[in-house]
């Protein structure tokens, strides 16, 4: 067992003598042990927050315990039993039991939350997954509508469509590596991304107007941020809480569809695997609006097509940016790769401006 790691979880308050800790999952951002105790005292998982990502892990922890104390009382409310399977709990520091993280001596943050025993999460997307994940990603946002505190953005203008358009302009002025001046194709995509930019910043024009409200939103669903029972097969609880922030609605419907309905990969460099998959957007709107339905304004109602749309339209902005700045930031496999990306993104908006009308009719009916 690793000495220091061990150093780190004994710093919080856990019940019960660490008899093991061992790497956990395989997650892109943070780093992540199981940490298993002797006896009937819990397991629990220890996280290394990458603070490079989320600068603020003060304002995050913040965010996190103001999301997950909201919840357990409204299930305790509820009457629901065994809490702690249906919300994440995380442990405070032994020396100030007022904060949720531990920074080591080399500057690094951690946490560490009680582990939800019994529990599954799938990367499967099927019709059946698609719903329950809807239904819960619904229920999470109804269940924070009222919450009394003020969140931060625990990365800033994360899916703001302006903010993405302007680093898109940054980077076509400068053009550090000439991929503008040189490329035909690149100043084609550049011409068709610009030309949807008004179209596609229409969430902040309605903000503005004070038509679409902001509201706490998970702003990364997919379908393994979900906990299901491994003997039910229900779901327990959403879980990965570092974006849950102010954000427009459309964040937690539209992103959770570019993925899951996208019938081919993100960097398919087959076009004609890329399109949108009709089934898995009527089964995620059902599960959706079954619980987001009591609380959604008209004016997001309406405009969930318009989400569907944004979010391939945002990644191919984000992934063309990179593309033009000499491939900064997204890691590539090979030197066109942004460049493919950029192309089925793309396309998958295209598919779906093809279904638009379709996706309307449909959610009138559910209506």
């Amino acid at each position: 067992m690793d000495s220091n790691l061990l150093n780190i979880a004994s710093q919080f308050a856990l019940e019960g003598t660490i008899s093991n800790i061992s790497p956990l999952g395989s997650g892109l951002i943070n780093d992540t042990f199981r940490v298993e105790t002797e006896g009937a005292t819990p397991d629990y998982v220890l996280q290394r927050i990458n603070h490079h990502i989320f600068t603020d892990v003060d304002g995050l922890q913040r965010n996190i315990l103001a999301v997950t104390n909201h919840i357990r009382a409204k299930l305790q409310a509820q009457g629901v039993q065994d809490i702690d399977r249906h919300v994440l709990r995380f442990l405070p520091t032994k020396n100030n039991p007022g904060l949720t993280y531990h920074v080591d001596q080399n500057g690094s943050y951690w946490r560490i939350m009680v582990l939800v025993n019994d529990a599954d999460t799938f990367d499967i997307v099927n019709e059946k997954y698609s719903r329950e994940a809807g239904a819960e990603f619904g229920r999470f946002q109804a269940m924070l509508v009222d919450i009394p505190e003020t969140l931060i953005e625990s990365i800033p203008d994360f899916h703001n469509m302006e903010f993405r358009l302007k680093q898109l302009k940054e980077a076509l002025e400068a053009d550090p590596v000439n991929r503008l001046a040189n490329e035909p194709e690149a100043k084609a995509i550049a011409q068709d991304l610009l030309r949807r930019a008004d179209e596609m910043t229409l969430a902040e024009q309605l903000h503005r107007e004070g038509k679409l409200p902001k509201r706490i939103c998970h702003c990364d669903t997919k379908v393994n941020n979900m906990l299901f029972d491994k003997h039910t097969g229900k779901v327990l609880c959403v879980i990965d809480l570092d974006t849950v922030m102010p954000s427009f609605v459309f964040s937690d419907y539209g992103d959770f569809l570019r993925t899951a309905a996208n019938t081919g990969a993100e960097d398919d460099p087959d076009l004609n695997r890329v399109g949108f998959n009709m089934d898995i957007f009527r089964a995620f709107t059902e599960g959706y609006l079954s619980t987001a339905g009591q609380f959604l304004t008209e004016t997001e109602k309406a405009n969930l097509p318009y989400a569907a749309k944004l979010f391939p339209y945002m990644q191919a902005v984000r992934f063309f940016a990179d593309y033009i700045n000499g491939d900064t930031y997204y890691k590539i496999q090979y030197p066109e790769h942004n460049l493919v990306r950029t192309r089925a993104q793309i396309r998958l908006l295209e598919s779906i401006e093809a279904h638009q009308e379709d996706m309307k009719q449909f959610i009138n009916s559910l209506l």
